[in-house]
């Protein structure tokens, strides 16, 4: 039954350490990503929140796990991978992360310092690989060619749903209470929306997940 439907969703940002007090981060405040596990909470018990570090309690009810970084949400994700129905990628997982993390803090009198960056796992597109019945859907957060980065990675990475955004957009996506989605899907038109709460774009995917999911 739909109302047994096992959700896996991630949220917020990961940070990748410079030296102890420093890091790589982006602006996700994690709200779209909270929002979401409440909406699939009203539908099913069955749901698991993977978060990176937020200023955000945790939805009643879920399954919460956090982690700091791209590597750990990736191993908390593939764990949960196997025993899900819906994953839903909300999170603004970091592309890269230094290849060195400094032991101790970096001191400015000794220069400016060298940070050599190596690329993080991408966990969508591994996903899209292991995925056999799971529906999966992604976030594409843009700044330009909205649209057409988003149908290029809905496709390269075998997802059913992707949630476009233009965060370049003041007052909309991140940190903020609203945003102004389009949803591609792999099977269908593409849906606009207007600019919307968070919490209405969070039930409207959720909506389209259970629309698309095969269950008996």
């Amino acid at each position: 039954m739909k109302k047994h439907l096992r959700f896996l969703i991630t949220a917020g940002p990961t940070r990748e350490a410079i030296d102890p007090v420093r890091f790589i981060s982006n602006r996700s405040s994690g709200k779209m990503g909270y929002t979401l596990a409440a909406a699939a909470r009203r539908v099913s018990p069955r749901v698991t929140l993977v978060s990176g570090p937020t200023c955000l309690k945790p939805p009643r009810g879920v399954k919460f796990i956090g982690v700091v970084t791209a590597t750990e949400m990736a191993r908390a994700v593939f764990a949960q991978f196997p025993k899900t129905d819906v994953v839903i990628m909300a999170a603004a997982v970091a592309d890269f992360r230094p290849k060195y993390a400094a032991t101790r803090k970096l001191k400015k009198e000794r220069g400016m310092p060298r940070i050599v960056l190596t690329p993080t796992v991408d966990i969508l597109r591994e996903l899209g690989r292991r995925k056999k019945q799971q529906l999966l859907i992604g976030f594409a957060a843009e700044t330009d060619s909205v649209e057409a980065n988003a149908v290029k990675k809905l496709r390269a990475k075998r997802l059913d749903m992707i949630v476009a955004n233009d965060v370049s957009r003041r007052g909309i996506g991140f940190g903020s209470d609203t945003n102004q989605v389009t949803l591609h899907f792999s099977d269908a038109p593409p849906e606009k929306t207007a600019r919307l709460p968070k919490s209405a774009i969070a039930r409207l995917v959720i909506r389209r997940c259970l629309e698309r999911i095969k269950t008996p």
